[in-house]
């Protein structure tokens, strides 16, 4: 294991783990692994924030816009900057973006394109419409963003990108020495990133494959009795949390951890 400088993540995303990234990186690095991979790594809000790096490092999203902003901000990082160099908040150019059709684009314009929607997007959700706040700054800032995406371009270096289902990076990347962090859709959310991308039959499938593998896993999911029923054969940790809503309130969340073992969190 490297020690290296953790990074905040690039963008909002919907469960994008703010509230529960400390809990779940305690537990990750409590576990002996020479392979780290994530099926589900949405803008990285684990993923990117961990400080120490074994051997090898996969990040995988179905989602091709995500896997492409994060190889372009790998290796095209001076490129990507340039492209947005003179980029502004604007909800007409913000509206202008989302009716372009990626396919059109080169990687490079792709990702910025991506990167631009995703920053100003309300509340982080795929897809989502144009977000303000009158007590804060424009969601959109280069000033801002710059030192964010160079902490990401560093941190991310030597990573693996995969652009596969999550059964598949699964069955790939399993191992004696893996360790998977899995942050699927919600049960209730499964079509927040998109229609048609995860169905709730596919909990079932989770963790029938899950219960198969030869490395470890961590699972973070919203805490429902369905939820407990299909993961009732793993360890389960149940944690409370508080997120923010609108109007400065907040309110009450349960959130499970499952896991395949049990972390050994708080010992030396």
């Amino acid at each position: 294991m490297t020690k290296v400088r953790p990074a905040a993540p690039v963008a909002p995303w919907l469960g994008g783990k703010k509230a529960l990234s400390a809990r779940i990186i305690e537990r990750i690095d409590a576990v002996d692994h020479a392979t780290y991979a994530e099926p589900f790594v949405g803008m990285g809000g684990v993923f990117l924030r961990r400080s120490w790096k074994p051997q090898l490092e996969v990040a995988n999203d179905f989602n091709g816009e995500i896997t492409n902003l994060f190889r372009i901000l790998q290796q095209h990082y001076p490129q990507l900057m340039e492209v947005m160099r003179y980029q502004i908040a604007s909800r007409r150019e913000f509206e202008r973006l989302r009716k372009v059709d990626p396919a059109t684009l080169t990687d490079l314009q792709r990702a910025a394109r991506f990167l631009y929607l995703q920053r100003q997007a309300f509340g982080g959700k795929p897809g989502g419409v144009f977000g303000v706040a009158t007590d804060r700054p424009p969601r959109f800032s280069l000033t801002r963003l710059e030192p964010i995406l160079e902490a990401a371009h560093e941190r991310l270096e030597n990573v693996v990108f995969e652009n596969l289902d999550w059964s598949e990076l699964i069955a790939r990347y399993d191992g004696a020495q893996t360790l998977f962090y899995l942050d699927p859709p919600y049960w209730g959310g499964e079509n927040d990133y998109g229609k048609g991308l995860f169905d709730r039959s596919q909990f079932q499938t989770m963790a029938e494959q899950l219960a198969g593998i030869h490395g470890r896993f961590i699972l973070s999911i919203n805490d429902r009795p369905e939820i407990r029923e299909t993961f009732a054969g793993f360890e389960m940790e149940e944690v409370r949390l508080k997120y923010s809503v609108a109007a400065g309130g907040s309110t009450d969340a349960a959130e499970l951890i499952i896991a395949n073992f049990t972390p050994r969190v708080g010992l030396i």
